[in-house]
């Protein structure tokens, strides 16, 4: 009897154990699976598989608010939703014209048992590159008004992948990335390092920023950032290195709270791309696709554009944004000549204006130009600015007029110095005065510890800024350049004027610091521009010798590079960085920036591995001609670029800037050569790119007779 009862027994207990076990609900698209359960706390978790493999192992969701300081268990389970969508859609300005948008929704609605009143709802869109999803909050009495102390939303991952990480830091993305595995991140050294940075909140020395990109030791690439981050703060990444975990760290305010939300209201999107494939990672448009259409009925306005301005020359110490330091000058037939190096004044505007007329150059960018730089860097200085006084060798009128003659546009600035609310009271003014002289884009700035005092560039508030900025600006049918916001999430399907962001480590670090190594650039679009457009200032042609008092200083780039990264780094705001008379000196390189358009139909990433090589294809909006970059880091390399993406039957005239055979990064790095081929679609390219190289090529379709 003894053994018959105990094989009964165990069937029993299995029973009750499989009977206990949590109900597991899962969504499928393509290769990409999600599955969502409360386990015996009744906590939410999910887990994420690509191809059958598990990509984010069973992790755990949830918050801590000041209403309920367990907002991450004892739910139940009240009621689920499915739905599918398949739709397309056109973006204002961007790297293709038409954007599909297919995805299966789940939205789970979870009841707090212990506070009966207390309801979530988490919504999950599964698409065939990856996962979305977020926090809601409906509309219920006990949440009408609440505060988020900590979110609880893991990623816990199958290894210790290779990893392309900057540090968190609430005030800044401008650092160079570090690659190593998840279990050797660790700030502190690098923080330590650092001699060409301001490093000023890094709280957490395991804590890196997203977009976070790795490569799995078995060939997948995965992307972890968030969407649509408005209203709330950013999200960075706590690194348990030990687990292979990670878990999201808020950025907090003043009094050290995350956010403040009232129901109904929802978090940001959380976001994991996943690919077999690095080029699919690069081409995803799941982020754009998990942010809300535009709030411009009319865009018509909104174009895209190529600028020169008075800015690098300051950047490398020719001139000064500041006038007062040197503030003789001499009036000759009835225009102010400054004796000094200040940048801004009419006659040096001129001339980049004739430049820009010349070469077909849409704008000119004028930093300087109004009163309050030579006291304007520091903590928490309030009232510097007031956006619409010019200095005296600044003639306002004079310069508006002589730009209209030869139908350029001028772009203004505004360097707030971190006040923004200071910012914010003069904004109908800024605007306003920059609608009567014609001004069409801004380029913003926020140097500087942030006002309110105590908020951080990265927390809710100001977040919450940005988008009053990018909201008023469309009253005034203005575009915006957003330099030291928070990354980018897609927010530009939204704000469309909203055209780039600085939010990451630019050329401008190779005029006043060590620069940026070759390998930078080819990391940035797994990075940086997975969220949105950078403001980058490409272009830089006197790669040496360049910085007033650092004669040893250089660009870790060849010329030819300096071409590719029109194409590889998206934006449909370009700047062709460098002095006039550079380009002047190389004109048939020169050509390339003055063809390359700014805005397109359709992009292939044709080869692509972080941290080592990238090469980009992309078609003219409304026209035939492709353009293609290529780039490599330190190491040389010859990449196949296969042109099966030209139409069938059709000849194309490929002009070829590339490396020079003796080109270098380091010891020859202005070593060009141009030529032109006749190609066709079966045509397979095999491109040498010396050390910190590239290559640009135009392609354009020959006419038949």
């Amino acid at each position: 009897m003894i053994k018959k009862v105990v094989p009964l027994f165990a069937a029993l207990l299995l029973t009750l154990q499989l009977s206990a076990a949590p109900t597991v609900i899962s969504v499928t698209k393509g290769k990409v699976d999600i599955m969502f359960r409360l386990n015996e706390t009744g906590q939410p978790q999910y887990s994420v598989q690509f191809n059958k493999k598990d990509i984010v192992k069973w992790s755990s969701m949830g918050f801590s608010l000041d209403k309920d300081s367990t907002f991450y268990k004892d739910f139940e389970l009240i009621d689920t939703q499915k739905k599918v969508v398949n739709e397309n859609w056109q973006p204002v300005l961007g790297e293709v014209k038409n954007i599909r948008n297919s995805y299966e929704q789940l939205t789970v609605q979870l009841k707090k048992k212990t506070a009966p009143g207390y309801f979530l709802n988490i919504v999950f869109r599964v698409f065939e590159d990856g996962v979305g999803f977020r926090y809601v909050f409906p509309k219920q009495k006990g949440l009408d008004y609440f505060v988020v102390t900590d979110e609880y939303t893991q990623f816990n991952l199958t290894g210790d992948h290779k990893s392309f990480w900057i540090p968190g830091d609430y005030d800044t993305n401008e650092y160079l990335y570090s690659t190593s595995l998840l279990s050797k991140i660790d700030n502190t050294l690098m923080v330590k390092n650092s001699t060409d940075i301001a490093v000023r909140t890094v709280k957490d020395k395991y804590a890196v920023q997203t977009p976070l990109m790795m490569k799995t030791s078995d060939g997948l690439y995965i992307n972890i950032h968030e969407a649509a981050q408005l209203n709330y703060p950013a999200m960075q990444l706590h690194v348990d290195n030990k687990n292979f975990a990670l878990s999201s760290s808020l950025v907090p305010d003043a009094v050290g709270n995350k956010a403040y939300l009232r129901a109904a209201s929802h978090t940001p999107w959380r976001t994991i791309i996943v690919s077999d494939k690095s080029t699919e990672i690069l081409a995803s448009k799941m982020i754009l696709n998990l942010n809300e259409p535009s709030f411009i009925k009319n865009t018509s306005w909104i174009k895209p554009m190529k600028f020169v301005g008075v800015w690098w020359e300051m950047q490398t110490g020719k001139s000064t944004w500041s006038y007062s330091e040197y503030a003789d000058s001499t009036t000759i037939n009835g225009e102010l000549i400054p004796n000094n190096r200040h940048g801004a004044n009419t006659a040096n505007v001129k001339k980049y204006i004739d430049f820009a007329s010349k070469h077909g150059i849409q704008g000119v960018l004028v930093e300087g130009w109004n009163v309050g730089w030579e006291d304007w860097f520091g903590n928490w200085k309030e009232n510097v600015f007031d956006f619409v006084t010019p200095y005296p060798d600044f003639d306002l009128k004079a310069i508006t007029a002589y730009a209209k003659s030869k139908n350029v546009k001028m772009i203004m600035h505004h360097e707030t110095s971190g006040a923004a609310t200071n910012y914010e009271r003069y904004l109908d003014t800024a605007f306003r005065f920059m609608n009567n002289y014609g001004y069409t884009s801004v380029k913003t700035g926020y140097v500087g510890k942030i006002i309110p005092r105590g908020e951080t560039h990265d927390g809710q508030w100001m977040t919450n800024h940005y988008e009053r900025v990018a909201q008023k600006a469309a009253l005034y049918k203005i575009m915006i350049d957003v330099h030291e916001p928070m990354r980018p999430t897609g927010i530009h399907r939204t704000y469309p004027n909203w055209l780039a962001s600085e939010a990451g480590r630019g050329n401008e670090y190779n005029a006043f610091s060590i620069g940026s190594p070759p390998e930078h650039e080819t990391i940035l679009p797994f990075t940086r521009y997975m969220g949105g457009p950078m403001d980058f200032t490409p272009g830089i042609f006197k790669l040496k010798n360049y910085a007033t008092g650092a004669p040893d200083r250089q660009m870790h780039s060849t010329l030819a590079k300096q071409l590719a990264l029109y194409v590889v780094l998206y934006s449909p705001l370009q700047m062709a960085a460098d002095l006039p008379e550079n380009y002047e000196a190389k004109p048939d390189a020169f050509q390339f920036i003055k063809d390359v358009p700014t805005d397109w139909d359709d992009t292939k990433i044709i080869a692509a591995e972080p941290g080592d090589f990238i090469a980009t294809a992309r078609k003219e909006k409304g026209r035939s001609d492709w353009f293609i970059g290529a780039i490599t880091d330190e190491e040389n390399r010859t990449i196949d670029m296969p042109l099966d993406f030209l139409d069938k039957g059709e000849t194309y005239k490929a002009t070829i800037y590339k490396d020079g055979p003796d080109a270098d990064w380091k010891n020859n790095p202005e070593s060009y050569t141009i030529e032109n081929l006749s190609v066709q679609n079966n045509t397979v390219l095999k491109i040498k790119l010396a050390a910190g190289g590239g290559c640009a090529i135009r392609l354009q379709k020959i006419r038949k007779k």
